[in-house]
C-alpha cells in the first residue's frame, strides 16, 4: 500500500520531472523533492546538479523516511494514511498532523503520538478524511490570497501561486472521488 501511495504522490508531483519554475517557491525540484529539503535529507547542501540526479529509488526512499515512517503517517487509519501522507508532501508534515489531530479532537502539537494515533483509529474515518480535505482546501485558499505580489502580477498579466490553485485543488478533489466511489 505506502508504495503504490508514494507513486500517485511522485505522479502529482510530476514524476521525474525536473523543474525550476520561478514562480514555484520550491525552487529547483525533481520527484516532487525540493532542493531544501534533498538538503536537509542529506545534512549538506545539494546543488541543482544534485537534484536533477536523484533516482527514483532515491526519491522513493526519500518520502518513506521523511513523509510515512518519521511521522508516524503509516500508524493511522487505513481510510486517511494516502490523504495524510499527500497533505504531508505538499503542505508539511506539521502541517499535515495538526490537520488529522484537528479532525480528531487531539492536541495539535503537529506530532502523530500514541495520543494522536488512539483518537484518530476512534473516530469516524470518513468524517476525518473530509475534514483534511476540507483543511487543505481552505490553506490554498489562503495561500493564493495571501499572496502579497498577486495584484501586481494579475496587473502584469501573471498569477504567480494562483497558477497553481486550480491543480492544488483538483489534486484534493481525486481524493474526494476516491471516497464517494468506495462508500457508494
Amino acid at each position: 500500500m505506502i508504495d503504490e501511495i508514494i507513486t500517485d504522490v511522485m505522479k502529482a508531483e510530476g514524476w521525474d520531472s525536473y523543474t525550476n519554475d520561478p514562480a514555484d517557491r520550491g525552487g529547483p525540484t525533481k520527484w516532487g523533492i525540493t532542493q531544501k529539503k534533498w538538503s536537509e535529507h542529506h545534512g549538506i547542501e545539494a546543488t541543482e546538479d544534485d537534484i536533477k540526479a536523484i533516482t527514483e529509488v532515491q526519491a522513493r526512499d526519500f518520502y518513506e523516511k521523511k513523509y510515512v515512517i518519521a511521522p508516524r503517517f503509516n500508524l493511522l487509519p487505513y481510510m486517511i494514511i494516502p490523504l495524510v501522507i499527500d497533505s504531508g508532501v505538499n503542505s508539511g508534515v506539521r502541517c499535515a498532523s495538526k490537520w488529522v489531530q484537528r479532525a480528531v479532537g487531539a492536541k495539535q502539537d503537529g506530532w502523530i503520538g500514541d495520543k494522536s494515533i488512539a483518537r484518530a483509529m476512534e473516530s469516524n474515518h470518513v468524517s476525518t478524511f473530509l475534514r483534511i480535505v476540507s483543511y487543505r482546501c481552505k490553506l490554498y485558499g489562503r495561500l493564493v490570497a495571501r499572496d502579497a505580489q498577486l495584484k501586481a502580477a494579475q496587473d502584469a498579466g501573471f498569477k504567480l501561486q494562483a497558477r497553481f490553485a486550480s491543480g492544488w485543488n483538483n489534486r484534493v478533489m481525486s481524493f474526494l472521488e476516491r471516497l464517494a466511489q468506495n462508500i457508494s
